[in-house]
């Protein structure tokens, strides 16, 4: 089997479940962003490294759920029937996960009050940046949802996301060990 098909010269895309859509359309845009945000959650993960354990485990599992988010974005709204619960399509139980697991990891630091400097440790870094990037994903689906006229409420993804970059900025600053904060501390 060939990695190409050429069926996207003409600047479309197949979507899941069939149907084609050009490729700067609301949903490819959309989950192109969170297919950015998968691949630099992955180089946080590298930057890690093998001995990463929990870290590793939390991102492989993020990394996991963005397929499943994808392959939501990426079916024709009017074929998403078609879509499995955890499989093609994001559920209540996956946002609720990432509430424990955002609640589990904050509970190992004192957070910061204030906004912070990134870049304290190049994983809370790379982290850093995948949280922006999600942020980005975020904001891309609602436009997705907006364009073409569907109730958010009738989804997890934008739920999704939004905790996904609560827990991202959560993990970073538990890699960072201590944040330097934006305001120096008063030397008083």
């Amino acid at each position: 089997m060939k990695i190409y098909t050429r069926k996207g010269d003409d600047g479309s895309t197949g979507l899941l479940h069939g149907g084609r859509v050009p490729k700067q359309s609301a949903w490819p845009t959309a989950y192109g962003a969170v297919d950015e945000a998968q691949a630099f959650l992955g180089v946080a993960r590298a930057a890690a490294g093998p001995g990463a354990g929990e870290l590793d485990e939390l991102l492989i599992g993020i990394e996991r759920d963005l397929w499943v988010l994808m392959a939501e974005l990426a079916t024709d709204p009017d074929k998403r029937d078609r879509l499995q619960d955890g499989a093609t399509r994001v559920t209540e139980a996956m946002v609720v996960a990432l509430e424990e697991h955002i609640d589990a990891v904050s509970g190992r630091f004192e957070p910061p009050t204030e906004f912070v400097v990134p870049g304290e440790t190049l994983v809370a870094a790379h982290l850093d940046v995948a949280r922006t990037v999600v942020r980005r994903a975020e904001r891309d689906v609602l436009r997705a949802y907006v364009a073409d006229g569907i109730d958010v409420t009738g989804t997890h993804a934008v739920a999704y996301l939004n905790r996904l970059s609560d827990l991202v900025w959560t993990m970073a600053r538990w890699q960072e060990g201590a944040s330097r904060l934006t305001r120096p501390a008063d030397p008083a």
